[in-house]
């Protein structure tokens, strides 16, 4: 099972956000590459505190969704909405600088993954309170689906 506690797991994410670009084309949904960017840079900085989001209670909450979607070998769904504050057209970050976005990722990337964080981690909008393990499974998880979502 991939997650981001896993170097090399890691890399792989790493290298492909790198083939992301502005010019990007979205397989499904309806995000930018550049929404994208900063889709995940607010949903990491969900996770750490360093940013707020209202618990939302809908069909993927609680302890069972979160374990099937951990722990299942299945592709999450596409068209899944996120919360408001994780959303470029809601309350989300809005895309500036391309670059500059894409490097504000790679460093809340950074922070997300850093040992240790036990104390310090948000409950899960959808999924809410989860240890350390859950949410590097999550991390990746997240990652994968919205880079396979642009072909990386």
């Amino acid at each position: 099972m991939k997650t981001l506690l896993n170097a090399n797991d890691k890399a792989e994410i790493v290298r492909r956000l790198s083939a992301i670009g502005p010019a990007s084309q979205r397989r499904w949904g309806t995000m930018t590459a550049a929404q994208m960017i900063c889709h995940l840079s607010d949903a990491f900085g969900v996770a750490t505190g360093e940013r707020a989001a209202e618990p939302l209670k809908n069909r993927y909450s609680g302890p069972f969704m979160r374990w099937a979607a951990l722990w299942l070998p299945l592709k999450w769904p596409h068209g899944v909405s996120t919360v408001p504050e994780c959303d470029a057209n809601g309350g989300g970050s809005r895309p500036a600088d391309f670059e500059r976005d894409k490097r504000q990722l790679l460093e809340l990337l950074e922070r997300f993954t850093t040992p240790s964080r036990d104390s310090g981690w948000q409950p899960h909008p959808f999924f809410g309170v989860m240890t350390e393990k859950e949410w590097m499974r999550w991390g990746y998880l997240h990652t994968d689906h919205h880079l396979r979502q642009f072909g990386a």
